[in-house]
């Protein structure tokens, strides 16, 4: 509500705006109370906590409909997640049924159908990763302006979910050279694009990604001197104690470069790593409370948190392949057919959902909440959906039978 009414972000700006706002949406136009005695907004404080109360107990009768209508409001999140699932799957392994078990799959996961109905920026952050992905698949394939303009548009829309998708600004350069590094010699002289035109769309979709993440913030703060900031992270501080306000860039010559990041990510940014520097309360696995986490934290919830099933179709989806491989080379009939999905596909689409994967695990101060690897789910429901290829028929490709024209 304090976001989407006044259109600020310091208050919890360790979450990017996007969801909050939508959330909010449909509660500022109607009648409510609000209460705001409890905002404090200096260096390091959190007092969403406490402005979250003080709103509960000011609506008390009318919360729990406040609460459903910003629940409804985020409900297009997954939507779109379904869409850009099945687009993906159809797409990379060329099959209309591996776009729908794309579709399905995302839609049946219990995971993320759970936590597309509670105000979480994890599902908004899967689904635009997801097809922030797709469409930089998509500009791999085929380099053009228009492609690279899309990609860069839905990749700010991503970095407005979550912060995790700001590792794309490195990734993204180093899976294209991955990609042209791997691509074929004959593909290498077909392609008209050369590697220094499509350097330039890369940046310009980078650089549109950042306009759109300054977009989202109303440009709070973009430029901001970085010497001008107070953090509270020791990383940022230069001080032992995570908390005491300081900025270790003062009075050196990184200190007076601007930021071109808004004001509130970056304030955010240096808050979370405060709490991974720093957090007073225990962690909990299996019957054990500690001071810190364990590296397999995650792991250990996709054994426990996802259903059997559907680790049983990941590991098909590895597997079946090396089938299909083994059967080729035999000359015997294959399960997937001739796909035309490669290893640097397969690469472009797991990579992020991987690494997301890795930096979240790597994070022992404190393990909670399996909802951050909701992405990495996301890509492994797309990565099964090429099963789908073995109800295919025989011959027949996703563009052929959208182009096949009935005999009259």
């Amino acid at each position: 509500v304090y976001s989407s009414r006044f259109l600020r972000f310091d208050l919890f700006s360790v979450s990017p705006p996007l969801v909050k706002v939508i959330a909010g949406l449909p509660i500022v136009v109607i009648p409510h109370s609000e209460n705001w005695e409890g905002l404090d907004l200096s260096a390091g404080s959190r007092s969403e906590f406490r402005v979250g109360e003080d709103f509960v107990k000011a609506n008390s009768d009318e919360f729990p409909w406040l609460l459903t209508l910003a629940r409804w409001a985020c409900l297009p999140f997954t939507i779109a997640g379904a869409l850009f699932a099945r687009a993906f799957a159809r797409e990379v392994f060329d099959s209309e049924w591996a776009g729908f078990c794309g579709l399905l799959l995302w839609c049946i996961e219990p995971n993320i159908l759970g936590h597309s109905a509670l105000i979480t920026n994890d599902v908004a952050c899967s689904a635009f990763g997801l097809g922030a992905t797709w469409l930089f698949w998509r500009w791999l394939k085929q380099p053009t302006w228009e492609r690279a303009g899309i990609a860069g548009l839905v990749f700010g829309i991503a970095q407005l979910t979550k912060m995790s998708w700001l590792m794309l600004f490195g990734l993204w350069p180093v899976l294209w050279l991955l990609w042209l590094w791997c691509e074929p010699q004959q593909k290498q002289s077909q392609n008209p694009v050369s590697w220094r035109k499509q350097a330039c769309q890369l940046a310009g979709m980078l650089v549109l990604g950042l306009y759109m993440m300054n977009l989202g913030y109303a440009f709070d703060g973009t430029c901001k001197q970085l010497k001008k900031f107070d953090f509270v992270s020791s990383m940022l501080t230069g001080l032992d104690t995570p908390g005491e306000v300081g900025n270790r860039f003062r009075g050196s010559v990184l200190g007076e470069l601007p930021v071109p990041l808004p004001e509130q990510y970056v304030l955010g940014f240096d808050l979370q790593k405060k709490d991974f520097e720093y957090w007073p309360r225990k962690s909990y696995l299996r019957g054990e409370w500690k001071q810190g986490g364990w590296w397999y934290y995650y792991l250990y919830g996709l054994w426990v948190k996802v259903p059997h099933g559907i680790q049983l179709l990941w590991l098909l989806a590895v597997f079946v392949p090396l089938w299909d491989w083994r059967q080729r080379h035999l000359g015997r009939p294959t399960l997937l057919g001739d796909s035309p999905c490669s290893g640097r596909d397969l690469l472009v689409l797991l990579a992020p959902g991987v690494c997301l994967f890795v930096l979240v695990s790597a994070q022992l101060e404190f393990n909670e909440h399996f909802r951050y690897v909701l992405p990495t789910i996301a890509t492994l429901q797309v990565f099964a959906a090429r099963l789908g290829r073995v109800f295919e028929p025989v011959g027949e490709t996703a563009i052929q039978s959208q182009t096949t024209v009935a005999p009259a």
